[in-house]
């Protein structure tokens, strides 16, 4: 099975868009953990969106390195943005693991983990991913909504 770029990029985007809809209604109802969950994995997606248009991405929860190794491949404006994207990413990647399984060593859950502060981090932090990723797009001439 050959992997179509152009329709990789709208599946990421839209699964961004769709987490990131996710972390909304999570913060909306205060659920901390559910927020930052959704808003790692949207901001994931941001950043896998933007891979995929020179890349299959990796199954990795921080797409941080493979953004970074495309950025020679594009104007300093596009890297400056993907450098952008790529630390966001990067911040946001251990969460993935926090969110799903706690801090087994000092005996926390994941609910017990985060709290408003972290939850407000770490949806701004995804909507701006998925603005970054959708700037990107647009300017590699891929017509995306935000």
């Amino acid at each position: 099975m050959k992997l179509n770029p152009v329709n990789e990029i709208f599946f990421r985007i839209n699964l961004a868009k769709k987490y990131l809809e996710e972390a909304e209604k999570s913060y909306g109802r205060s659920d901390w953990r559910a927020t930052v969950s959704y808003s790692q994995l949207s901001a994931e997606n941001s950043g896998k969106a933007v891979i995929s248009f020179f890349k299959i991405p990796s199954w990795s929860h921080d797409p941080s390195i493979e953004l970074l190794e495309i950025t020679p491949k594009t104007s300093s404006e596009i890297s400056d943005k993907i450098e952008k994207l790529a630390n966001i990413t990067r911040m946001l990647a251990p969460e993935h693991g926090r969110s799903t399984y706690g801090e087994p060593l000092r005996g926390l859950t994941p609910w017990e983990i985060y709290r408003n502060e972290d939850a407000k981090k770490s949806l701004e932090m995804a909507r701006e991913a998925l603005e970054y990723a959708v700037n990107i797009l647009r300017r590699l001439g891929i017509n995306v909504e935000a």
